[in-house]
């Protein structure tokens, strides 16, 4: 969705060292915003994108238009069946959300016609709502999951970090420090006491919580315990003042 930091990079990285021809869109999806606010404030900075993206070499940049994307309008749009994994973490606290991402990455995915797809592993279920969509639409694009590219002190890139004040941005290193506190201190039985200390350095250092959680790194059914089996993966979504991040760790 454009203002393109190191991380976005790293996808093109990734494509360039499978594909002969990388494709990067950039499109501020309106179906995929639930706070009209937020996509008015979301950043915009096109001419520094095309250059990163040239100095990157990115072979195509596809750059449309609402109109273009949406040819009959973005009402009464097309639902999909995404079950369980609609109703949790952002599902929950964004209504609607993950039906603007597959209305929009369906129209990309049929546009492009990429036989592979990089997206980074920041937005974990935003990942497992696209794998969802290729598998309802019988696309056959292969997706990767690329990992999270990180400030030096652990905060995930985000183009949203632009947003954050001086205060702001010292703060929400919070968000990094609250997982690997989960992750560091995991063991066999009850974890939500876990949780609790976890949403306590949030809380210290100003961060609105919306989610703090443990869940199955394979289906996303939240985890109250832990049985030393299976993959996990520890999720949080926070508000430093008006500026919303998440963030996740695999354990």
């Amino acid at each position: 969705m454009g203002a393109l930091h190191e991380g976005h990079i790293s996808l093109i990285k990734a494509s360039k060292n499978l594909a002969d021809i990388t494709v990067c869109s950039i499109f501020v999806n309106p179906t995929q915003f639930n706070d009209p606010k937020d996509f008015e404030k979301y950043p915009s900075t096109i001419e520094k994108d095309i250059l990163f993206l040239e100095k990157n070499g990115t072979d195509v940049l596809f750059l449309p238009s609402v109109d273009e994307v949406y040819t009959e309008g973005s009402k009464n749009l097309e639902h999909y069946n995404l079950g369980y994994l609609e109703t949790i973490l952002e599902g929950k606290f964004r209504p609607g959300h993950f039906q603007g991402v597959c209305q929009v990455m369906h129209r990309l995915l049929e546009i492009v016609q990429p036989q592979h797809l990089f997206m980074g592993q920041k937005d974990y279920q935003q990942c497992m709502v696209v794998k969802k969509l290729i598998e309802l639409t019988e696309l056959k694009t292969v997706f990767h999951t690329c990992p999270t590219t990180r400030e030096p002190d652990g905060l995930a890139m985000s183009s949203r970090n632009m947003r954050l004040n001086e205060e702001e941005r010292k703060n929400a290193v919070a968000i990094y420090e609250a997982l690997s506190y989960l992750k560091k201190n995991i063991s066999i039985g009850n974890v939500d006491i876990l949780i609790e200390e976890a949403k306590k350095i949030l809380l210290k250092n100003n961060f609105k919580i919306d989610y703090v959680e443990i869940a199955d790194a394979e289906t996303l059914e939240i985890k109250h315990s832990f049985d030393g089996s299976g993959s996990i993966v520890a999720l949080a979504a926070a508000f430093q003042d008006q500026v919303r991040l998440i963030d996740n760790m695999i354990i």
